[in-house]
């Protein structure tokens, strides 16, 4: 792989780490712009090594994570695509894996929860996988099918992700798998059972989760647990986060975040739910919406040029 490739891979991992996705858009609308690979079709590209398409495909692959968490959903998908043809196209099946388990979350979110299942069936496979691997295609499966209305069968899953989980690492776990640990699953529990409306588990997980250190895109586990305190009726405790989260609310680099959050507010806000919600708590929400980013466009320097097709 080039070393522009790496660079520019690493650059965007670390801004995404530590101030989110919107503050990596700039550096991935540089990318698009002086690196050409990345808008030139899978096919133009079969003299390439192995080793060089690999790269390709794995800053695809987090470019299309950027955009989705930047709330550009249509070209994450896109950018998806891309990297999954060329993580076939040169027999990378890790990078090919994390890409449908991304694109099963972007299909989850933006409401086709039976394509987000198949998705990360694809991303199953017919082997054993590692450990962690296993666990992050469970939490998938989860999601979806939670979304589809399931009960019982989410959490059979989650419980079958925090085993394979608990398995540990292995020689055999892809390079990616570093970032699946307990802070990442136990969000996930909290939030497939808040799905579900089981508030008096899911909240306690969610609360264990935003108490963690972590990475910016995190956050959101922050943002489901004000969801899930607001439709339980928890009026003080939605109350107390919101007074922690307001004050840095700007500066949350996640657009699905900072969304989430002011889905939140917006109903707590809702007239046609009148007394029920306690005077401060509305007053809090009013600062939380004063208090979040406002969303940028996607602007120029990415292709429109067309990809495969990622069903």
């Amino acid at each position: 792989m080039t070393p522009r490739v790496v660079r520019t891979t690493e650059r965007l991992l670390a801004l995404d780490a530590t101030s989110g996705a919107t503050s990596a858009m700039p550096a991935v609308r540089e990318a698009m712009r002086s690196i050409p690979e990345l808008s030139a079709g899978p096919e133009a590209l079969r003299s390439w090594s192995s080793d060089r398409l690999a790269g390709l495909a794995e800053l695809c692959e987090v470019i299309g994570w950027v955009l989705f968490d930047a709330g550009f959903y249509r070209e994450a998908h896109r950018m998806n695509a891309r990297a999954l043809a060329l993580a076939e196209l040169c027999g990378d099946r890790w990078t090919a894996r994390f890409v449908l388990l991304n694109d099963s979350m972007l299909k989850a979110h933006t409401g086709a929860p039976r394509s987000a299942l198949a998705t990360a069936a694809r991303a199953s496979g017919t082997r054993v996988l590692p450990a962690r691997v296993s666990s992050l295609v469970l939490i998938r499966q989860a999601h979806a099918i939670a979304l589809l209305g399931g009960h019982r069968e989410p959490i059979d899953l989650m419980a079958r992700a925090q085993s394979r989980f608990l398995d540990g690492v292995s020689r055999h776990d892809p390079p990616w798998a570093w970032w699946i640990d307990q802070t990442e699953l136990l969000g996930h529990q909290g939030w497939v059972l808040a799905r579900l409306r089981q508030w008096d588990q899911a909240i306690p997980l969610l609360y264990e989760a935003v108490a963690a250190p972590g990475p910016s895109y995190r956050n959101l586990f922050a943002a489901q647990l004000l969801a899930a305190l607001a439709r339980a009726g928890a009026w003080r405790e939605a109350e107390d986060l919101i007074a922690e989260l307001a004050p840095r609310a700007a500066r949350i680099g996640s657009v699905r975040t900072t969304r989430t959050l002011e889905g939140t507010a917006s109903g707590l806000l809702d007239e046609r739910r009148g007394p029920v919600i306690p005077v401060p708590l509305r007053e809090a929400a009013v600062f939380l919406l004063e208090s979040l980013p406002v969303p940028q466009g996607l602007s120029e320097g990415l292709s429109s040029a067309p990809s495969p097709v990622m069903p």
